[in-house]
């Protein structure tokens, strides 16, 4: 049975030792090499006087490194972090600071805030020279299930990131629930073209191990034109995507003499998929099956769709993870009834433990009801049918009024993707200090910003459509593959003092 995070990784190298479990940039390395890695690791940790609970921040570029060190952390009884490798300075000091951690790996600038603030430093070469190869020395003692074993930096719509922790029981139930309903197999290649310090990517190495699938990870720059090229010369089965690369792929495949990859399986989570983008992509890998999720950092995945559920129930996100339990609540936390919006609760092993020292925040989010599981009070918005399917009607920070009308800025997006000629499509919330009582919609397209907006409002209410359109060459996007709000806002200001 795996209970911790580590036995994961175990689990694969006993029964498939030989088989690929990490492929990057020419680099191969078997289940067996990788549990063997983490022990080397784990050791060497322990050298150091790495001890229970000590956090370690790794800050490197995607390898095959990084899934090792996740596995070593877990076995040494530390607790990781993985943060971006182009992650803003300021940023990277607000990590080191509010981690205080005991190591800090990493061959970038984030080494310069380490030194700024005393934390000790080492470098991947020092790692890769013990890693791969040599004797496995003796292990510390094993950490407890109800242990932290991760620290995923999370932002939120101001202030500097904040910390939820995992710790093992909630990451592997999390992982293992994900694992049986996307049913990844052991003859996989799963691509994953998302950044490791991104949960959706990191959480790859551990349902690809559940599988004994190989996971092979993209090299930067690889959503661009490469793109198809990469999956067809790996024989990438699955492709955990976010809309940004749906959309990058499915542009690709409509050029002439661009090969189809044989993907079996995509999935999304982060942000809503364009149903037309999932239509292109059907028509052009005709094996292609589609699963739809919603989640949170806070409970890692709260629904799946059941494969290709899309297409009977638009809009819908899925149920609730077996084990697990979504309930949609009233103001006064009372359950609605079915097809009634109200706040997305969410309860089960998957919640988290709460955020790292913020313990007013936590209690506000994670609230404890006696003898029943944590629950997660999500502050986001939806509906449920009678089967139990969740829609997702907006988060916290994405419903706003428009001319006194309650709107989702998941509505106006869906909308503006309905439009013949717009390719992409982000909506701005109206910002009560900017005085204004307008959302804005950006788009890329052939379309000039006023026949965006005259066609929109044959797709959703007039009292509905923005007054702005601003037709953008391509929509900025986060590391993650997210579209940039705080870019968007810069790029209203500008306008707006046109």
């Amino acid at each position: 049975m795996n209970v911790l995070l580590h036995d994961l990784v175990d689990h694969a190298a006993a029964m498939n030792p030989e088989a690929v479990a990490i492929g990057h940039d020419g680099e191969l390395r078997t289940y067996a090499a990788v549990a063997a890695a983490s022990r080397r690791l784990a050791a060497w940790l322990a050298e150091r006087n790495i001890q229970r609970g000590d956090r370690v921040i790794i800050c490197l570029p995607t390898g095959t490194l990084l899934p090792a060190l996740l596995y070593a952390c877990s076995r040494a009884a530390a607790v990781f972090s993985v943060i971006h490798e182009q992650s803003p300075a300021a940023a990277v000091r607000h990590v080191l600071a509010d981690a205080e951690p005991a190591l800090l790996i990493t061959d970038g600038p984030a080494a310069a805030a380490g030194a700024e603030l005393g934390v000790p430093t080492v470098g991947s070469a020092e790692l890769l020279a013990l890693a791969w190869d040599g004797p496995e020395p003796g292990l510390p003692a094993p950490p407890l299930r109800v242990d932290p074993v991760c620290l995923i930096y999370t932002s939120g719509s101001t202030g500097m990131p904040k910390a939820v922790v995992s710790t093992h029981a909630q990451l592997v139930f999390a992982a293992t629930a994900i694992a049986s309903v996307l049913g990844y197999r052991g003859d996989d290649t799963v691509y994953c073209a998302l950044p490791l310090s991104f949960d959706y990517g990191m959480y790859q190495i551990f349902l690809s191990a559940l599988a004994g699938a190989r996971l092979q990870l993209g090299s930067p720059g690889v959503a661009g034109p490469t793109l198809a090229r990469q999956l067809v010369a790996h024989r990438a089965t699955v492709l955990p995507a976010v809309p940004a690369l749906a959309r990058a792929l499915a542009r690709l495949l409509s050029r002439p003499g661009v090969a189809a990859p044989r993907l079996r399986l995509l999935t999304n989570t982060g942000a809503a998929m364009p149903a037309e983008v999932l239509g292109e992509l059907r028509a052009r890998i005709p094996s292609l099956r589609v699963q739809l999720m919603f989640g949170l950092t806070e409970c890692k995945r709260a629904a799946i769709m059941p494969v290709d559920e899309d297409l009977r129930r638009p809009g819908a996100s899925g149920r609730a993870l077996p084990g697990t339990e979504i309930l949609i609540v009233d103001a006064d936390g009372v359950p609605a009834a079915p097809g009634t919006v109200g706040e997305i609760v969410v309860r089960g092993p998957h919640v988290m433990a709460g955020y790292w020292r913020r313990p007013e925040l936590t209690a506000s989010r994670f609230p404890r009801v006696e003898g029943l599981f944590p629950q997660l009070n999500t502050g986001d918005y939806g509906w449920m049918d009678a089967d139990g399917y969740l829609y997702f009607v907006g988060r916290r920070d994405d419903i706003y009024k428009e001319r006194g009308t309650r709107v989702s800025v998941t509505e106006v997006e869906a909308a503006a993707y309905r439009v013949p000629g717009v390719e992409a499509a982000a909506v701005l919330p109206p910002r009560a200090e900017d005085a204004t009582d307008s959302a804005t919609l950006f788009v890329v397209g052939v379309l000039t910003a006023q026949e965006v907006l005259t066609a929109l409002r044959s797709e959703l209410d007039e009292i509905k459509t923005p007054r702005t359109c601003l037709v953008l060459p391509e929509l900025p996007l986060s590391r993650n593959g997210k579209v940039d709000r705080a870019a968007l806002y810069r790029l209203w200001q500008e306008h707006a003092h046109v």
